[in-house]
Parts: structure tokens; sequence; C-alpha cells
């Protein structure tokens, strides 16, 4: 895993290294720190709508950098009930806090038992040791 790749233990992350942070039936919705250095620069955030509906694992918003164009997928099944407004005047808080500031969207969680599917930050760094090799 390289060095700057910070895993905070209080998330679960998928294998497409998404992480959600659930507080009350909210799940927050972010990218991981290693996501956002393999991305670079993200230059333009494609947010989804309030009130709009995800399933696990579906499209919940696109993100453009000087590299690329790439999904975010949703953890778990919900409805949107928030979105980070910030990005769409400043998408570089994906690169400069990915956990923090760099948040992407808010999800009312309808199936908290699809989280079970997710890593924990132990199971996900191991995942990203294994992705280097």
């Amino acid at each position: 895993m390289t060095e700057e790749s910070k895993v905070l233990d209080d998330r679960k992350y998928t294998k497409e290294h998404e992480w959600v942070k659930i507080e009350n039936g909210i799940g927050t919705i972010g990218i991981s720190d290693y996501a956002q250095h393999a991305l670079t620069d993200v230059v333009y955030a494609e947010l989804p709508k309030e009130g709009e509906k995800v399933e696990a694992m579906g499209k919940l918003a696109v993100l453009e950098s000087v590299k690329s164009v790439s999904d975010v997928y949703a953890p778990a099944s919900g409805e949107v009930v928030e979105v980070n407004k910030a990005l769409e005047e400043t998408p570089g808080l994906i690169n400069k806090s990915p956990f923090e500031e760099g948040w992407i969207a808010k999800i009312k969680v309808i199936d908290e038992a699809e989280l079970d599917n997710l890593m924990g930050a132990e199971e996900y760094k191991k995942f990203l040791s294994e992705q280097e090799h």
C-alpha cells in the first residue's frame, strides 16, 4: 500500500474505493484517499439530485479528473438527502480532503444489512496492498 493512502477506521469501503460513514441511518459517501490519488486532480463533479433513489453499487455521481472520467457508486441503497454543493465550485476538495470536506452525497440508507457486504478499514487496507502486486 502506498504510504500516503489514508484509511479511516470509522467507515466501510467498497472494492471500487468508495467509503460510507453511517450516522443515525444517514450514510455520508465519498471516495477513498487511494481513489483520489489514482484520479489525480478532480476538475468536475456531477452530483446526484436530492430526492434521487440509488441502488447499492448503482451509479451515484461522476468525477472528471485531468486524466479520466470515473463513476462513483453508492455503497448502499437509499435516497439522496443532501449533496456537497461545495464540490460544484471547488471539485478539488475531493483531492485535498477526501474524508472530510470532499464528501459527495448523503443518503438515507434503506437497508443497513447491505453494509455487511462492505469492507472494514483493516480489510480495505489488505485489499489495497493486494492491488499493488
